[in-house]
């Protein structure tokens, strides 16, 4: 018969052991590696918005003569439509129904905006033709310089109907 070797188990650790002292190696070396990624990224430039086109900053839509009057043109990336008016002017309107929210796209057969969610309707100013939404789409702040359409998506503003001061034409700025 053998006999048990007591100096043997008392210096080998069970392969279990061993394989959780790794796992948690591991998985600390991962967390601290992403400690050190939000570190370093908190100190990293914001990059700038305007030169990519994004929602939440200032998006170059384009030079004046590039959009017909009466026209609209969807900026999926900007969250809004620009649209030309007949007169020549320029008015940002932000995508988004007033009702409960839904992306309100422009219907060119109607000549409207029509919320695919409960049918709101909306004329190419942004004000509602047909309920349940109960004001007008928000807009944002629109600049022209030197023939070039700016549109400031920082903020939108709302509105409860269409006014012709919301109108920005290429001699004026807001």
């Amino acid at each position: 018969m053998k006999k048990p070797n007591p100096e043997k188990g008392k210096d080998s650790v069970p392969p279990r052991r061993k394989f959780l002292n790794k796992l948690w190696a591991f998985l600390g070396i991962v967390a601290l590696a992403e400690f050190i990624w939000v570190v370093l990224s908190y100190f990293k430039p914001i990059r700038n918005q305007e030169a990519r086109g994004e929602f939440g900053g200032r998006i170059m839509a384009g030079t004046v003569g590039s959009f017909l009057p009466n026209s609209v043109t969807a900026f999926p990336r900007g969250h809004f439509y620009l649209a030309c008016l007949k007169d020549g002017g320029f008015m940002a309107i932000h995508r988004k129904c007033t009702h409960l929210g839904c992306t309100v796209p422009w219907v060119e057969k109607e000549q409207q905006f029509i919320c695919p969610c409960h049918s709101s309707a909306f004329d190419i100013q942004g004000d509602v033709i047909r309920s349940p939404a109960n004001r007008a789409l928000d807009i944002f702040s629109v600049v022209i310089e030197n023939n070039v359409v700016f549109v400031d998506t920082g903020q939108a503003f709302r509105r409860n109907e269409f006014r012709p001061e919301q109108v920005v034409y290429p001699d004026k700025k807001i």
